[in-house]
This record gives structure tokens, C-alpha cells and sequence, in this order.
């Protein structure tokens, strides 16, 4: 079998550009900069090749020191009080005092504090973060929204302000009543930015914000709002992590609604980068919790059974890293020591599903051979 495997794609060029930007202006100090090019990118939607906004990645570049700082402190269990991590946090809060009515570096100094919150509180259950870890995490928030409480999003008309705003919703004392209101403003403001809504169902499940019936209700909503643009890839897009992430979710799932999705977001976004996602969720991330659920397990096998027709009639050539995340449930905490060994377990994932789906055809000696029209079945 030969396959294309894509180790460099545009899209990790393109978001890496993008990060190092931000990086950059930050290091040099060029703060007024860095506030033209963020709002000029989110005002103009501007994203990579496969979505993603390039006002996000200019945030992230910008606040990579300081947070990559305060993450390696607390996993090496260094005092956070004093010394460099303390300084990079106060020395934000210098530059938030200079810049306090410019919205994009009151953007990025609320997204640290976020991610520091996030760094603090860690991915276990609740009842085993220790109490001193919930307050720290617990003031960062409230400091990332005392920080935002002057701006809007839907005034400015800024994505970026509204996607932070959601974010700030697991810090929120009561974030059920918002959850709702907040992404729907959000998914209106950028609706050709499908990880909002894949987020929006993500917080919709009970161990967030909502509930199975929410969940369902926002889907369908969000489904019609955005039909224009993605069909009835909304509900998909809605459905997809929570499904991955939750059997019960995954039992009352509308399966025909689910894969209709699934070929009107094809239509939308015929590029590989969406194919290898697709593909990969149904070969791989949604295969993950086979055998926890009946009910789960039938509606997660007529999903999973979309790889065939996504891999035949779609899929060119491999991108490893999404595979790579496809494996860990595309949880983008999950600890990543080297991008090297990340890809090429994604490139293994990626050749194994689909090995194992032209089994038949290998075994009547055949060879596959990737092409820009699709696989070609030739006899050795």
C-alpha cells in the first residue's frame, strides 16, 4: 500500500507563522503592533488554511513565555511566588496598565490568566485538586474577567473577544444560564469557525454547563442557523466532540442526522486537512470507548463505519499530526514530549485503519495506491 504521508502541511506552516508573530512582538515589546495585526486579523476573520483564526494564534505566541513558564514551574513544583514566573505574570499586569483601554491586549493578558487558571487547576476529577490549587485557579479567572468586563465582543464585532468570553464560562459561579446565550452570540459572530461550535457541545454536557437535552436542543439549533453554510454540519459539529467524549451523549446521538453532517461539511470544505479530521475521528477518536455502552455502541458503529466511504472516496494523502490528536480524543491537554514521535504514532494510527479497511483487497493481491483521484486497486 502506498499512501502520501504530509509531515509539512500549509496549515502547521501557516500556524506556525502566525504563533512565532506573536511571539515576537511580545519578546521585543512591540505591544502597539501586536494590537494592529490581532485586530486587524480578527475583524477581518482572517484564518489558516484549515479555519483556524489567526487572530487566536497571534494571542497564544504572545503569551507562550510567560505561560509555558508558569506551567513547567508548577510541574516541577517551583515556588510561583517569586521570581521569573511572578515577574512575567506582574510584568503582563504592567502592560495591561499602559495599553487599559486597548481591547486586544486586554485579550491576551485575560487568555493568560485563563490558560494560567487551567495550569493550576490541572485535568483530573475535582474532588483530587487540592483546595490551595482551586483558589489560585479560581482568582486567575476572576481576574481574566475583571480584566474583559469593559469590552464586548458584540459591540466590538470580535470573535476573539466573544470565544474568550466562553472560555471564562468554567470560571463562572453559575455559567448554566450563559452557556447558551454566550456561544450563540459567538457562532453568529464567526460561523465558518466550526471549533466553536464543537466547544458549545463539549460545555453542553452534564459534567459542564448542560444537559443530554440541551446538548440535542443546541445542536438542531445551531444546525439551522448555520445551514447556509455548512448543511447540516452544524449539528455534527455540535455532536462531535461531546459524542467521542460521552456515551450517553453518544446513545441519543441522531445517527442519520450525524452522518448527513458529515457529507455536507465534505462539501463545504473539500480540502485534506478536513478529510484527515474526519476521517480519523471516525476511524480512530470515536472508536475509543467501544464496548462501555450497548445503546453507544450501536449508534458509534454506523458513525465509525463513515471511514469507508470518507477514506475511498475522499481521502489523498495522510496528515499525521491529526491522526496523532485523533488518538488522544483530540484533547489538546494531553502532554506532547515530542512532535516527532507524536506524528509518527499518527502516521502508524493512520496506515493501520487503513490497511485494515482494504484488507480484502490487499488480500487478493492487490496493491492500493494513493492518488490525487483517490485510491487505485492494481494487481502486483
Amino acid at each position: 500500500m502506498s499512501v502520501p504521508i504530509m509531515d509539512h502541511t500549509q496549515e502547521e506552516a501557516a500556524c506556525a507563522d502566525a504563533r512565532n508573530r506573536g511571539q515576537f512582538l511580545a519578546r521585543q515589546d512591540r505591544w502597539k503592533d501586536l494590537s494592529a495585526e490581532l485586530r486587524a486579523a480578527d475583524k477581518a476573520r482572517a484564518t489558516t488554511p484549515n479555519g483556524m483564526p489567526i487572530a487566536e494564534l497571534l494571542s497564544f505566541g504572545a503569551r507562550l513565555d510567560v505561560v509555558s513558564a508558569m506551567e513547567h514551574a508548577l510541574s516541577d513544583c517551583v515556588s510561583t511566588e517569586t521570581g521569573p514566573m511572578a515577574d512575567g505574570i506582574l510584568g503582563f499586569e504592567e502592560i495591561l496598565n499602559e495599553y487599559r483601554h486597548d481591547p486586544a491586549i486586554a485579550l491576551v493578558m485575560a487568555q493568560t490568566h485563563i490558560d494560567v487558571a487551567w495550569a493550576w487547576r490541572g485535568t483530573g476529577w475535582d474532588t483530587i485538586v487540592p483546595q490551595l490549587n482551586r483558589q489560585r485557579c479560581a482568582a486567575h479567572f476572576d481576574r481574566a474577567k475583571q480584566i474583559l468586563e469593559p469590552f464586548c465582543g458584540i459591540e466590538l464585532d470580535s470573535p476573539a473577544l466573544a470565544a474568550t468570553r466562553c472560555a471564562l464560562l468554567a470560571g463562572r459561579r453559575n455559567p448554566k444560564a450563559r452557556v447558551a446565550d454566550d456561544y450563540e452570540d459567538l457562532i453568529d459572530l464567526a460561523p465558518h469557525n466550526h471549533r466553536h461550535m464543537r466547544a458549545l457541545g463539549n460545555h453542553l454536557l452534564p459534567r459542564w454547563f448542560g444537559s443530554y437535552a440541551e446538548l440535542e436542543l443546541e445542536a438542531r439549533r445551531t444546525a439551522a442557523r448555520t445551514q447556509d453554510i455548512w448543511g447540516a454540519g452544524g449539528y455534527t459539529w455540535v455532536c462531535f466532540d461531546a459524542i467521542a467524549t460521552d456515551e450517553e451523549a453518544c446513545a441519543r446521538v441522531d445517527v442519520d442526522f450525524f452522518i448527513d453532517g458529515l457529507r455536507d461539511i465534505l462539501q463545504a470544505r473539500p480540502q485534506q486537512e478536513m478529510v484527515n479530521l474526519l476521517a480519523s475521528y471516525c476511524a480512530v477518536a470515536l472508536r475509543n470507548g467501544q464496548g462501555l455502552h450497548e445503546e453507544a455502541d450501536l449508534a458509534r458503529g454506523q458513525i465509525c463505519d463513515a471511514a469507508d466511504w470518507l477514506i475511498r472516496d475522499h481521502l489523498t494523502e495522510v496528515h499525521p499530526l491529526i491522526w496523532a490528536h485523533a488518538t488522544d480524543g483530540f484533547d489538546n491537554n494531553a502532554p506532547v514530549t515530542s512532535i516527532s514521535r507524536f506524528a509518527a504514532r499518527g502516521r502508524a494510527d493512520a496506515l493501520h485503519a487503513i490497511s485494515n479497511l482494504f484488507r480484502d483487497e490487499i488480500s487478493r493481491g492487490q496493491r492500493i495506491t494513493f492518488t490525487a483521484q483517490g485510491p487505485q486497486m492494481d494487481p502486483i
